[in-house]
């Protein structure tokens, strides 16, 4: 699996020092000789890469685009942000892949919120719009999973609801994780999958090193075995990492957390 780092942030507060998150996750990885496969996991093998930011943020997201596209189809990918605006740019990069070499696009998303508001400037849409943005792309409603959304607005809702969006709550995966987590890997079969992991999908009691603290969320074990058992999936073509704030963690939970994230995926 190839790591591309890409510490972007679109210019909201809340999310100001995500763009540290990056090095800090790899820096935390090296403490990791192995996952919970058994796989042992060497730092010094890994191929990274990043995709510097200028600080334009039109631009940027063009680069983004520009570089996930080349980069889809090769290889299994991680991307490390950064806040979810990130995904914007690298969805629309896969989706635009998939549909030119005629495959069928899966995005699996495990966020806390379904950043499904009105986007206010459409080219760079931000953290808590992209998913909207992607949808009105034309992005295929049925092939997009929702996991452990808890706090949405009244219209993210009735956007949720019209478009038809799957979802699968903080409840049912607690109550029913084994089969919840196969009816996730059903979702994408047949498909090429990408899965979008925002931090805050994880109990803020496990990660709080995050802009956005949603109590109600699942554990961290609990999200290690759903990312152990996506990681076996050979129809997974890439991840992203994102929201993961070093400036708001813990005793580095959070950044160990991702590090741990990172390793199931090696």
């Amino acid at each position: 699996m190839k790591i591309i780092n890409i510490p972007i942030v679109n210019g909201l507060s809340k999310t100001k020092g995500v763009e540290e998150a990056p090095a800090e996750i790899l820096a935390r990885l090296e403490s990791i000789y192995s996952n919970g496969k058994g796989n042992l996991v060497n730092v010094n093998n890994l191929e990274v890469s990043s995709i510097g930011i200028s600080g334009d943020l039109e631009k940027d997201n063009e680069n983004i685009y520009r570089r996930a596209f080349e980069l889809f189809g090769n290889e299994k990918l991680l991307f490390l942000g950064g806040d979810h605006s990130l995904s914007y740019p690298l969805t629309r990069a896969f989706f635009d892949y998939s549909e030119h070499n005629s495959r069928k696009p899966c995005l699996i998303v495990f966020d806390a919120h379904p950043d499904c508001m009105e986007p206010v400037d459409r080219k760079i849409p931000t953290h808590e719009e992209w998913l909207k943005a992607l949808i009105e792309d034309g992005f295929p409603t049925k092939n997009i999973l929702l996991v452990g959304s808890r706090n949405a607005d009244v219209s993210e809702l009735n956007y949720l609801k019209e478009k038809k969006i799957k979802q699968f709550t903080v409840e049912q995966l607690m109550f029913e994780l084994e089969t919840k987590t196969d009816a996730i890997m059903e979702f994408g079969y047949g498909k090429d999958v990408y899965v979008s992991i925002d931090i805050d999908a994880v109990d803020p009691a496990y990660a709080p090193g995050t802009g956005y603290c949603e109590v109600g969320g699942i554990s961290s074990q609990q999200f290690l075995y759903i990312v152990k058992r996506l990681s076996k999936m050979k129809n997974l073509k890439a991840v992203d990492l994102v929201e993961i704030n070093p400036k708001k963690d813990v005793n580095g939970m959070t950044l160990q957390l991702g590090a741990k994230i990172v390793s199931e995926f090696l």
